[in-house]
């Protein structure tokens, strides 16, 4: 399977988990599914070298601070169900999160129930007219690059 074929498939594999809910409330494996599935993104996500930019979609928040040098491989609007967007960086996975931790708050995102492990995190989050989570992954065989996962929904 081609690396693109593969990353479409993850993305959309990712963007039926996260719009399935992702509060532990709704469903409890919700947040592992989200982190299982970014973890075969960044297992299938093309390097930062060879990946095609896409746009992203219409209604997407402008104001979400993408990490440093993303570039947008997938971009699905669920209509209702909300927005999936998936992206590799050539940034080193800690300068991403370090990026995210610092950027989202700046632009008036909220970050909750977030978790963190060596090569890879995940976190909720809320804006003002949003909810959504992103999740990012160090991909071993791209020598430093990252995978990012972002899911927003309109409230």
């Amino acid at each position: 399977m081609k690396a693109g074929v593969r990353a479409a498939a993850s993305a959309a594999a990712l963007a039926a988990a996260a719009l399935t809910g992702c509060s532990s409330s709704s469903h409890p494996n919700a947040k592992a599914t989200v982190a299982a599935k970014a973890s075969v993104e960044a297992n299938t996500t093309a390097c930062s070298s060879a990946a095609k930019s896409v746009a992203l979609p219409s209604g997407f928040p402008a104001s979400f601070p993408m990490p440093p040098g993303t570039v947008v491989t997938a971009a699905d609007d669920r209509g209702d169900a909300g927005f999936v967007v998936s992206g590799v960086t050539p940034t080193a996975f800690k300068d991403v999160l370090a990026a995210l931790q610092t950027d989202l708050p700046a632009k008036g995102f909220t970050m909750k129930d977030g978790e963190t492990e060596p090569h890879d995190a995940e976190s909720d989050w809320t804006s003002a007219g949003y909810d959504g989570r992103w999740a990012i992954r160090e991909i071993p065989q791209c020598h430093g690059d990252t995978a990012v996962s972002v899911v927003a929904r309109k409230k």
